[in-house]
């Protein structure tokens, strides 16, 4: 029997989902945790990323200020890719590399919680970024793609799905959001 891109697409979806929950499910409990006990501290969560994975970190910011299933108090969380004036000038000013860096060096307090997303692991503004928020005292969770974090980049949380497809790291990169999303609002109502 032939099967389109769709059944194709989601099939290898699941055998992606299955080997992440394998990989990812006692390092995303700790992030979890680390996310809830950073809002619980009065502390924030920064996410940044690049294309789709910039959409995502403002998906996970959005979720923690407005609500993700449950009406619960707004919680702080900034997506550092969503003030076009601050990233336009860091770049034109810095350079591209320099994006997340400089907003995390202006915005990062000790125990806030980084997230910087790059499905290659590649990324230097987001690696830059992660390497700032560590320098500042911030838990850093580093969401990538099968080849983890190139360049010499670290984060004390990585979560690397192990895929090489674009489209199915992202998938399960929403997955891990709104699975921490949940614990939030478990936590918080």
């Amino acid at each position: 029997m032939a099967t389109g891109r769709m059944t194709e697409h989601f099939l290898a979806h699941e055998q992606v989902v299955r080997a992440s929950l394998a990989e990812l499910d006692a390092v995303s409990e700790s992030v979890a945790a680390a996310i809830v006990y950073c809002l619980k501290g009065g502390g924030k969560v920064l996410a940044f990323g690049n294309g789709g994975s910039a959409t995502q970190a403002s998906h996970l910011a959005g979720e923690l200020i407005g609500r993700y299933s449950r009406d619960r108090q707004p919680l702080p969380a900034l997506a550092l890719m969503a003030d076009a004036g601050s990233v336009t000038c860091i770049a034109n000013d810095f350079g591209y590399g320099a994006i997340f860096e400089r907003q995390v060096e202006a915005l990062v307090v000790a125990g806030d919680v980084a997230v910087g997303l790059t499905t290659s692991g590649k990324s230097e503004n987001v690696l830059r970024g992660l390497a700032a928020a560590k320098r500042r005292g911030a838990v850093t969770v580093a969401m990538t793609g099968k080849a983890g974090l190139g360049g010499g980049g670290t984060a004390d949380h990585l979560l690397r799905v192990p895929n090489t497809v674009t489209a199915h790291i992202q998938e399960v990169h929403l997955m891990l959001i709104h699975a921490w999303c949940g614990s939030v609002d478990a936590a918080f109502t």
